[in-house]
């Protein structure tokens, strides 16, 4: 019996069952299984039990004591049990999670969207359209973690499954949570009306230490152990870019009314995280996006130690700047946000399940889909160091091996050390992805 099976067999009539049925309810009107407005209870699972999907389950709990946790699912059953414990302490009355609806392994997100009215992903990004996919073919309404994908196969599917959830009214809800925070609303409006003049340049920064490092685990494969350090590896994670300037440059196609890039140009490498730990990504990446307007947005990740922190979306105008962290206009204009701040993560789970209690869908697909596919471009050029182009980012069908589908824990990793026991890195001029 291989790994894979070994993790999974507890669970297989939960999740053999799960895909029968996902495969029979995609063909049906969604009206026959979504949940109905006025049922009283709304479920919700969660695809990934790290902090974010946590977080996430606790912000939708927050939307009302209609919703309900029913099912989580991660690769490692302990991460389940540590963070339905920790949920239960938070949310007693709304954490309902029996030991049948813990899943691990890799096919256990099958039960979590049977299980589930609301499918809450947020594991790692490779899976992001995947999961999305599979959970709309299923009737069911998603909340997805940002990014939306790491690469353009990747952005294909999310697409698709967005289309998809129209068709069958349904809601999917972004995590980049930017778009639902009041101040940002009110400031985004202002820079449209003009208070800042024409937007000349952008410069984005998101410069910190690293992402938390998982070293390996006794018993471990090297499968396993990348999966639990999953952003530390190219193939799981997309890298940087994707994963943090993807909120940047989220805010900055919103400030320029969703305008794509025309191309851009990157610089990346790793100048110090070299243990093994580290996996195969970058720690430092600046990109430059040119836009047909003349506007150069100026974007730089850094995940390093005891270096200079930074975290800012700065918008330069013919009229005055906006440093919109801060909902803060100077020149021409000067103005500052003065009303109360919301929460973002929770308001986006209210108008997720606001949307779900009144039978009137929203669908973030559109800017998930474009902010996304920029960093991915971003990313691309800061490993090939070659120029890349709105349009051939959009054409590409390129992804990081293997498929999602192809996916297993008994696979050869898709990524190994070298002699030196350090995983090897791309290397600008020489490495080709698209």
């Amino acid at each position: 019996m291989n790994l894979e099976t070994q993790q999974t067999r507890r669970h297989f009539l939960k999740t053999s069952t799960a895909a029968a049925s996902a495969v029979a309810v995609g063909a049906l009107d969604v009206s026959r299984h979504a949940h109905a407005a006025g049922s009283g209870i709304i479920k919700i699972g969660m695809i990934g039990a790290g902090g974010r999907c946590a977080g996430a389950a606790e912000n939708a709990m927050n939307s009302g004591p209609d919703v309900r946790l029913v099912a989580i699912h991660d690769i490692f059953m302990d991460r389940v049990k540590g963070k339905l414990e920790a949920l239960k302490k938070k949310k007693p009355d709304q954490v309902q999670v029996d030991d049948a609806h813990c899943f691990d392994g890799l096919q256990g997100y099958k039960g979590v969207i049977e299980a589930s009215d609301v499918v809450l992903i947020a594991n790692a990004a490779k899976f992001h359209p995947f999961y999305t996919m599979a959970a709309v073919q299923a009737g069911k309404h998603v909340f997805c973690e940002k990014p939306h994908g790491i690469d353009p196969h990747g952005i294909k599917t999310l697409t698709a499954a967005c289309e998809l959830a129209k068709q069958k009214k349904l809601s999917v809800v972004s995590g980049l949570q930017s778009r639902y925070d009041n101040g940002y609303q009110e400031t985004i409006k202002r820079i449209h009306d003009g208070a800042i003049g024409d937007i000349v340049a952008i410069e984005e920064n998101f410069l910190r230490g690293p992402y938390g490092v998982y070293r390996r685990q006794q018993g471990w494969s090297e499968v396993q152990s990348q999966f639990g350090n999953q952003y530390h590896f190219v193939w799981l994670s997309g890298d940087d870019v994707p994963q943090s300037l993807v909120h940047n440059m989220d805010r900055a196609t919103w400030a320029l009314k969703e305008t794509p890039p025309l191309k851009c140009h990157g610089l990346g490498g790793r100048s110090s995280s070299f243990s093994e730990e580290y996996g195969n990504v970058f720690d430092h990446h600046s990109v430059i996006y040119h836009y047909a307007n003349g506007v150069r947005a100026y974007a730089f990740c850094r995940t390093e130690v005891r270096c200079y922190n930074e975290v800012s979306s700065i918008i330069l105008g013919s009229k005055g700047r906006c440093f919109l962290l801060q909902c803060r206009i100077e020149g021409e204009t000067n103005w500052k946000f003065e009303g109360k701040r919301v929460i973002a993560t929770d308001a986006e789970h209210r108008v997720l399940f606001d949307s779900i209690r009144n039978g009137t869908p929203v669908n973030n697909g559109d800017y998930m889909a474009r902010s996304t596919l920029i960093t991915i471009m971003g990313q691309i050029s800061c490993y090939t160091g070659a120029e890349v182009t709105w349009d051939q980012i959009n054409k590409s069908d390129f992804f990081y091996p293997p498929k999602c589908e192809d996916c297993s824990l008994d696979m050869k990793p898709p990524v190994e050390k070298g002699p030196d026991d350090r995983y090897p890195v791309y290397v600008p001029g020489v490495t080709k992805l698209i």
